[in-house]
């Protein structure tokens, strides 16, 4: 049995007894009269538990301040440990008694090995071979200077045991303070918004690079702390583990690359090939543990020689919820059960601490500056790179735990430590967030909108799709869009995937896969069909070219990407599913609430036109490559940019063969108004704000332009509604519900008209417009999809919108010719007062 004296949780000491009982794994039942916390497996499900729930509780507090997940886990453990609940003796003696050590140790450290091994699967070694002077040198750099700092500052906390080895224990401390944590700087970059810029893709490589050479040091270190044993005998530690390593590169990769060759494209991987490549991480660790280093060097070696493909995904997909959700949390929570925050006391530890850490994260800067001033890199971007490589996490945590199991660092430094690593990683996304916004590097473009682009160019649009559902009608809607040898169609293609806590990329550029192949999850399943959906429609429709990618994201930042996006790829137009979908007896019920924020986030934010369709088929079982397929479309036109922009996509659509278009224009009754003469003159639904009459002249224009260029096209029927209220004006859509497939309508931002007069008093989806709005209302009965368009608006430097208009036909002597004769009855022609069309 243990000695009486009281004591911290896992505070072992030569004084410490521990003894064990065989027997004592499983209790008998309560009922028996056994108490289950004198047992080790319901003690340890009882440890692991409150671990977990006192992570999570921390993930949830300090996720609005952008922290990584390491930061949560490691205060969970300070919460059970000494620093704060384990100062009760109580507690800390029932809870988490010595005794528990052992069986908590074992679990953490199997879970450590798996996730090492799963984070030596996720990188790409061909990186480190690609890895260029300019990554290499600001990896080197940006450790000299911090490694210098731990040397110079491990003079302060000295520890008089002349059984500890003094270069190994400076050289921990030095390993830590230079070393860059890859994962957790991977899912940092992720929240951050930073993964895809060029900024972001060099902390990852440069951390990447930074990661393998921490190791190094580790072995390093590992082999001049044994105190005991002689110099040859740690040169033998280096040279066998070098030799691992070229054993794992020369025989292992091979190996694993052959096997992978026996299993035919497409076919899933055996249970038998898996639990081989498994076996393997034990084995690894075993050897590099025999061999003088910790057993997660040899897992992390083992799951970086393993090629990248559909083997490395297969095992991520079994092991990553489990071994990260589960025990590498325990290995978190056990570095706080060791931390305890009393042992920081007196001047020289809190001048270590007040020291380090604003010396650290300044050698890293300056490191980095001096190397990005170098390569020309912008000095702004130097010091948030420098920022980011100041990121501490989980090698820097086994660097501390092995130097602890070592009896290299004591209680007090590896408590110093510990909150120094955690104060360092903590501040760096709130000042990256504060002082760093992505700049746009890319050449402006004028085309943000359907209206601007010219119909004999090539229209590239953004289309975003949530579940399979939201794609027959996308794929409908584009073949109805008209490709052309004049006008092809450049569709990107983006499932929106919301990010679950895992540190994955947030773009994913997808190649052709080919299709067969077993999908490995939902979320991938449904990524396969989308792709294959489009595909085939690229294939069986000229003119296309659909390049499909996954963006994952939160939903509170999923509009970040989709702009991004859109301005990256320059687009005209990104279209969007409603939040709302129509249900088998013509319902709109909510899907997923969050849709409904992302568009709301675009209408405020998107580089370009936005068009959120309302999806209710657009004959989704017809396809207009048949011959006996047609669409029927209705534009309802108020005024205003977004109804301009609705008229021009209309106008696009009406180019197809087999779409007939239908524009009805309304226009308020003269002898109802009580408005001024003046402003009888020209559309009387336009907010007061555009006084100016700018607004009236473009609209006037637009649509003399239209009724000019399709006088002849008996595709294309125009018709002037006249109406006095909102009342008429629902009137006049009920009549066209059962006669057409889609509507395209204005948002109608900022306007109000009599002619919607009461139309919002019961809105629903005021993100819609009035018209919008009533059009995808479950009560205004009607089989037709719906798209409502919102035209990008653009500014210049002083902030005032700007409109550019450019429209193919204007170059023309005909086109010039009209504009001539239009020229002096412009302002004594009342617009759409002319011959209705119809």
């Amino acid at each position: 049995m243990s000695n009486t004296t009281t004591m911290a949780p896992f505070d072992l000491s030569n004084r410490s007894i521990i003894c064990y009982t065989p027997t004592m794994t499983t209790t008998n039942g309560l009922w028996q009269g056994d108490n289950p916390f004198d047992y080790s497996l319901p003690l340890f499900i009882f440890q692991l538990t409150l671990v977990v729930f006192a992570t999570r509780f921390f993930v949830f507090i300090l996720k609005p301040f952008r922290q990584p997940r390491v930061i949560a886990e490691i205060m969970g453990g300070l919460l059970l440990g000494p620093s704060v609940f384990g100062r009760n003796e109580r507690f800390a003696n029932a809870i988490f008694p010595l005794k528990s050590v052992m069986v908590m140790e074992t679990m953490a450290n199997m879970g450590l090995i798996y996730f090492l091994f799963l984070v030596g699967l996720e990188m790409d070694i061909s990186i480190i071979k690609r890895a260029g002077k300019k990554t290499l040198s600001i990896a080197i750099a940006g450790m000299i200077l911090p490694f210098l700092v731990g040397i110079g500052l491990s003079s302060l906390i000295l520890v008089d045991d002349k059984s500890m080895s003094h270069p190994g224990y400076v050289l921990y401390l030095a390993t830590v303070l230079s070393a860059t944590a890859f994962p957790v700087l991977a899912r940092m970059l992720v929240v951050l918004k930073l993964i895809n810029t060029d900024l972001g893709k060099l902390a990852l490589s440069t951390s990447l690079v930074n990661d393998v050479c921490t190791w190094m040091l580790l072995a390093l270190a590992i082999a001049l702390s044994e105190q005991n044993t002689s110099n040859w005998a740690s040169i033998w530690v280096v040279l066998s583990n070098l030799a691992f390593v070229s054993f794992c590169l020369i025989v292992v990769r091979p190996a694993v690359t052959w096997l992978i060759k026996r299993t035919p494209e497409g076919k899933p991987f055996t249970e038998f090939q898996i639990c081989i490549v498994l076996t393997g991480v034990m084995i690894s660790a075993f050897i590099t543990d025999v061999l003088g280093t910790h057993s997660v060097f040899g897992a992390f070696v083992y799951g970086l020689v393993i090629p990248n493909g559909p083997l490395g995904a297969a095992i991520i997909e079994k092991l990553e919820d489990f071994v990260s959700g589960l025990l590498l949390p325990l290995f978190y929570a056990l570095i706080g059960l060791k931390t305890d925050i009393s042992l920081i006391s007196g001047a020289s530890s809190w001048a270590f601490l007040f020291v380090v850490i604003p010396l650290s994260c300044v050698g890293k800067i300056v490191g980095t500056m001096l190397m990005t001033l170098v390569f020309q890199i912008p000095n702004r971007d130097g010091v948030v790179l420098g920022l980011l490589m100041n990121t501490k996490g989980l090698v820097e945590m086994i660097v501390l735990n092995v130097g602890r199991e070592q009896k290299v660092l004591g209680n007090q430094i590896f408590s110093l430590m510990i909150i120094a690593t955690l104060v360092m990683t903590a501040i760096i996304s709130p000042i990256v967030s504060l002082i760093y916004k992505p700049r746009k590097r890319l050449a402006p473009y004028k085309r943000r909108t359907m209206q601007n682009t010219r119909l004999d160019s090539e229209l590239r649009v953004l289309v975003c799709i949530h579940t399979p559902r939201n794609v027959p009608t996308m794929v409908n809607l584009l073949e109805a869009t008209h490709p052309h040898k004049r006008s092809p169609i450049c569709a990107y293609v983006l499932h929106l995937v919301e990010l679950t806590g895992r540190a994955s990329a947030m773009l994913i550029v997808h190649a052709n896969r080919q299709s067969g192949g077993p999908a490995l999850n939902k979320t991938q399943a449904q990524t396969d069909h989308i792709i294959t959906a489009f595909q085939n429609f690229e294939e069986h429709v000229g003119h296309v070219q659909v390049q499909p990618l996954t963006a994952i994201s939160s939903y509170s930042t999923m509009h970040e990407d989709i702009c991004n996006l859109a301005e990256e790829k320059r687009v005209s137009m990104v279209i969007i599913p409603f939040h709302k979908q129509q249900t088998v007896d013509g319902e709109m019920e909510d899907t997923i609430p969050q849709f409904r924020m992302v568009n709301h986030n675009l209408l405020q934010s998107s580089p370009c036109s936005l068009g959120i369709l309302v999806d209710r088929g657009l004959n989704g079982s017809n396809r207009l490559i048949g011959n006996q397929a047609s669409h029927e479309v209705v534009v309802l036109y108020f005024g205003g940019p977004d109804d301009r922009e609705a008229l021009a996509y209309g106008w696009r659509m009406s180019r197809h063969p087999r779409v007939k278009l239908i524009v009805m224009h309304f226009i308020q009754r003269k002898e109802t108004t009580t408005q001024t003469p003046q402003e009888d003159l020209l559309f009387t639904n336009l907010d007061q704000s555009f006084t100016n009459g700018r607004e009236e002249k473009l609209d006037e224009e637009y649509i003399n332009e239209f009724k000019w260029v399709i006088a002849n096209d008996d595709s294309v029927v125009y018709v002037d509604k006249y109406v006095s209220n909102g009342e008429e004006t629902v009137a006049a859509i009920r009549s066209m519900t059962h006669a057409n497939d889609l509507f395209i309508v204005g948002r109608g931002q900022g306007i109000m008209s009599p002619l919607t007069d009461g139309l919002t008093d019961w809105s629903e989806c005021p993100e819609l417009g009035a018209i919008g709005d009533l059009l995808a209302s479950s009560d205004f009965e009607t089989t037709a999809s719906v798209l409502v368009m919102h035209q990008h608006v653009g500014q210049d430097q002083d902030g005032e919108e700007i409109f550019v208009i450019e429209r193919p036909w204007q170059t023309s002597e005909s086109y010039q010719h009209m504009k001539q004769q239009q020229h002096m009855q412009r302002y004594t022609m009342p617009v759409g007062m002319g011959h209705s069309l119809l």
